[in-house]
């Protein structure tokens, strides 16, 4: 009874033994298309939340720009209010509204409307030939006081479309005395979204509420003036929120997008920034591919060497089993693997030593015999590695697999990862433990280099984006509990698509590597974090810093860059390579209302500033609140 039970069982062994195969063949398939699928939406995610902060800097930047454009509208309007419409005060205020658009780059025109619908500034404005005048309909019948956006119109006399902003004023009776308008280019806005490089076939857009296209890039002159009020996006009550991620195909270029739109809280606009989905996941596409076929080739080996290890285990099942028996097949085996097969006794010396030692850890097998069995691993390792062959010798362990540090003859010391099971007696008592090692040192090293490339930048070896944004929130957290200040810079080499025009990007590459240096030599203490925050653009992460701190560290870096001498002749106003920086300090325990990215939002407004100013300057958040507070007259 007892014999043919057992050969039933030897019987039925191929059987398991290709059902495991199988088994195992399509758990690996399964697992990992699975992974490929969940890494295919890790890209999209990761699409969006570029996406997500593109359009609320670019939301901001709108927002920012026509409270430009209504500033100086108020003040008109207080002045028209005050001193009436007369020709002298349309004159003199004339004069400074030219000066004002002169001096800033983003005005476009600025022009006074009395109430009849004459245009009161000098001949030649582009008010009088705008294509459109719904502004000054809207102020005539409506009462209201604040400042109107309309939707994009066309100058006739330059073929420009500008956005408009006005304001109505009242005569001394309160009646309605004309419109004030302020104009922004479309092209400005379009050559301002250039310097957002998120893809080759990316797209940032400014919408109008009603649906027509402000700007564009690219191609903003084919676009703008375009209504898409007919897409998802005005149509959807779904999408009729803030701002949210939104997949669709484009209605103007027909090409599948992934996006983030964003609507202004304070004027009738939507920022939609989004990029080609095919050109997102062609890189994802082709790894999974190459992946795929390797998962696909390793399948296909193990199905192989599984058909013939059922092939076998039907031919030699008794021989099998005579051979776990026998010590000279133990040999055969552990001589012919390319790991090093070892045998550990109770006492923890090496009684068996496969000849493979020499590849694993450089010395013979004759070396090894007799000596301790632990002797060559790395001190802070041998706990862990004693523990278990302490637990396996008193039989509380079967088997086990380690990963250690162990020393080698001719190379200092390698990474190994051993395979240890026990061995019994015939009477089932322990009577040592094998041991299959193989050396891991380079697959250590490939996780190690791994590693650094998730939280480094590969041009400058300065810290990523990725590895900023964690940071910026740990230092954010710790600032809060300790009570202490933090500070940021953010640092933008000044005209650089100019010096990559005219030195190419090689070049380039190496300038911004150059100014990397620079801005590393500052890291000065453990705490502080230089990163590339994203094409020409630094930051520098200040723990423990106040704002004169900041600015002096800031300074230090402004003048090594311009007094490292890189020529730049496009720099027409220093001719050498040089950088604006935007600086802000803060106590976090006391903006309880405010977070991580209004600490970024403050430095990118300061270096926005710093730009207007005439670049190569340094201006913190503090001066750039005081600069506005001066605009608006307060």
């Amino acid at each position: 009874m007892g014999a043919a039970s057992q050969r039933a069982g030897w019987n039925r062994l191929p059987l398991r033994a290709a059902a495991f195969v199988v088994l195992t063949c399509a758990t690996i398939l399964g697992v990992s298309a699975w992974r490929e699928w969940a890494a295919r939406d890790a890209v999209l995610r990761g699409a969006e939340a570029e996406m997500a902060n593109v359009a609320r800097s670019l939301t901001q930047h709108a927002e920012d720009s026509l409270d430009l454009l209504d500033s100086g509208v108020v003040g008109v309007v207080s002045r028209l209010e005050v001193d009436g419409a007369g020709p002298a005060t349309v004159t003199k205020l004339g004069k400074v509204l030219e000066a004002r658009k002169t001096a800033i780059a983003r005005i476009n025109s600025v022009a006074i409307i009395d109430d009849q619908g004459n245009w009161l500034t000098s001949p030649g404005t582009i008010g009088s030939t705008l294509t459109d005048d719904g502004f000054f309909r809207y102020h005539q019948l409506s009462a209201k006081r604040e400042a109107h956006v309309g939707r994009p119109v066309k100058n006739q006399e330059d073929g420009q479309w500008v956005v408009t902003l006005s304001r109505r004023f009242n005569k001394p009776d309160g009646s309605f005395g004309g419109v004030v308008l302020a104009t922004i280019s479309a092209n400005y806005l379009s050559h301002f979204y250039e310097q957002f490089e998120i893809g080759r076939n990316s797209a940032v857009a400014l919408v109008h509420g009603d649906g027509m296209i402000i700007a564009r890039n690219p191609s903003n002159d084919k676009f703008v003036g375009r209504n898409v009020a007919d897409t998802p996006l005005f149509r959807d009550a779904s999408l009729q929120r803030p701002g949210g991620a939104y997949h669709f195909r484009s209605p103007l270029d027909g090409a599948e997008r992934v996006s983030f739109f964003r609507r202004s809280s304070r004027y009738p606009l939507v920022l939609l920034a989004t990029v080609d989905k095919d050109e997102l996941l062609a890189p994802w596409r082709e790894a999974a591919i190459s992946r795929m076929l390797y998962v696909v080739a390793l399948v296909l080996m193990i199905a192989i060497i599984g058909a013939v290890l059922v092939r076998q285990l039907q031919r030699g099942q008794r021989m099998a089993a005579a051979l776990t028996e026998k010590e000279a097949h133990f040999r055969l085996l552990a001589e012919g693997s390319s790991d090093m097969v070892t045998r550990i006794g109770l006492d923890e010396r090496l009684r068996y030593v496969s000849p493979s030692s020499v590849r694993v850890v450089g010395w013979r097998a004759n070396q090894l015999i007799g000596t301790p069995a632990l002797a060559g691993i790395n001190p802070e390792d041998l706990p862990q590695v004693q523990a278990i062959v302490d637990a396996m010798k008193r039989g509380e362990k079967e088997e086990a697999r380690l990963v250690y540090r162990n020393a080698h003859q001719e190379n200092g010391e390698v990474w190994l990862e051993s395979t240890m099971r026990v061995t019994r007696k015939d009477n089932g008592r322990v009577d040592g433990v094998v041991a299959i090692s193989r050396d891991i040192t380079e697959h250590k090293k490939l996780e190690t280099r791994l590693e650094t490339l998730a939280i480094e930048d590969s041009l400058t070896g300065l810290a990523n984006r990725r590895r900023f944004d964690e940071r910026l929130k740990e230092e954010w957290a710790r600032a809060y509990r300790d009570r202490s200040s933090l500070a940021l810079l953010m640092i933008d080499v000044d005209h650089f698509k100019s010096y990559n025009d005219e030195y190419g990007h090689p070049a380039g590459d190496a300038c911004l590597r150059f100014v990397a240096q620079i801005i590393a030599a500052e890291t000065q203490r453990p705490g502080d974090l230089a990163a590339r925050y994203g094409g020409e653009e630094f930051a520098m992460l200040l723990p423990n810093t106040d704002a004169a701190g900041c600015a002096r560290i800031g300074d230090r870096i402004r003048r090594a860059i311009r007094e490292a001498g890189l020529v730049h002749t496009t720099n027409h106003a220093t001719g050498y390579v040089t950088a604006s920086l935007g600086g802000t300090a803060c106590r976090p325990v006391l903006e309880r209302t405010a977070g991580v990215v209004s600490l970024v939002e403050a430095a990118d407004r300061a270096l926005y500033a710093a730009k207007e100013a005439g670049r190569n300057r340094l201006m913190m958040s503090g001066e750039v609140a005081s600069l506005m507070a001066k605009a608006s007259g307060q």
